[in-house]
């Protein structure tokens, strides 16, 4: 994605405005929440679909796709269960 910059101002009650062409590009419609993070000195906003998106690529670099977590945790839990 090109680094594409606006410039925006900050209303009386503090809203701002994600121009309409930076919603689109991020994916982001009405209704959706999205996150803001404070990293060094900058406000950097995705949606929960992107963090989710990402932290769903971080673990399948770890774990191989034919591994299902969800099926692991479940025999996981039923181990125990029967344990106890």
């Amino acid at each position: 994605m090109d680094i594409k910059e606006s410039h925006t101002r900050i209303n009386e009650n503090g809203r701002l405005v994600i121009p309409a062409s930076f919603r689109r590009a991020l994916g982001i419609v009405s209704g959706d929440t999205v996150v803001l993070r404070l990293d060094k000195g900058e406000l950097k906003i995705t949606t929960l679909r992107q963090r989710l998106k990402r932290a769903q690529e971080i673990v399948r670099k770890h774990v191989p796709s034919s591994v299902s977590l969800v099926d692991e945790l479940i025999a996981e839990r039923r181990e125990a269960a029967r344990r106890e």
